[in-house]
């Protein structure tokens, strides 16, 4: 049985490490608006509104995860009791909500003045977290890191022609992390 138009129905989300829900939405509402409207958390940008400039990307911690998944092409509904990460839950807080410390990835960003507009930033940030979590559990050999890190930010799109600071500050921040890059020929060892 289809739901009619403007239907709704009840939502359980997981965002940032915090439960939200039963929260009753329409049906057919994308996440990006479910963040916006329903949560106040706005970090996560609507840019093209087809899922091709990646600035709504969020991560999905699941049995697949971390991933990256477009919240302005997918239902809300589809993320219905999922673990779901935006960029405001990447900087430690203190009890006021102030940002104590941001993220390695922000804080690489921040040191490679990577951003013009911003607006993408929030897609980039979570590529990039999601492709140094990866790495801490499949290290990539030394000779492979620029294609690794081409493939995992290709998809997203800067209209400030930002690129080259974003694939330097990942590049910087994988190979002065620990663990994240092995020598080529070496392929067991970190």
């Amino acid at each position: 049985m289809s739901a009619k138009l403007g239907s709704k129905r009840p939502l359980r989300l997981h965002v940032n490490g915090r439960a939200h829900g039963p929260l009753d939405i329409p049906e057919d509402m994308m996440l990006v608006d479910v963040l916006h409207e329903y949560l106040g958390l706005t970090g996560t940008r609507f840019g093209c509104g087809q899922g091709v400039c990646r600035a709504c990307t969020v991560i999905v911690d699941d049995e697949h995860g971390p991933r990256e998944v477009r919240s302005c092409i997918t239902g809300a509904h589809y993320f219905d009791g999922k673990q779901i990460r935006t960029v405001e839950g990447h900087a430690k807080r203190d009890d006021t909500g102030a940002i104590t410390e941001l993220s390695p990835v922000q804080q690489a960003f921040l040191d490679h003045f990577s951003f013009q507009c911003g607006y993408c930033t929030p897609g980039f940030v979570n590529a990039a977290t999601v492709l140094v979590e990866r790495l801490k559990k499949t290290p990539v050999s030394r000779d492979a890191l620029e294609a690794t890190i081409t493939e995992a930010l290709n998809p997203h799109l800067c209209r400030c022609t930002g690129y080259v600071r974003y694939y330097q500050a990942v590049k910087d921040l994988v190979l002065a992390t620990p663990g994240l890059v092995r020598d080529a020929g070496k392929e067991g060892a970190p």
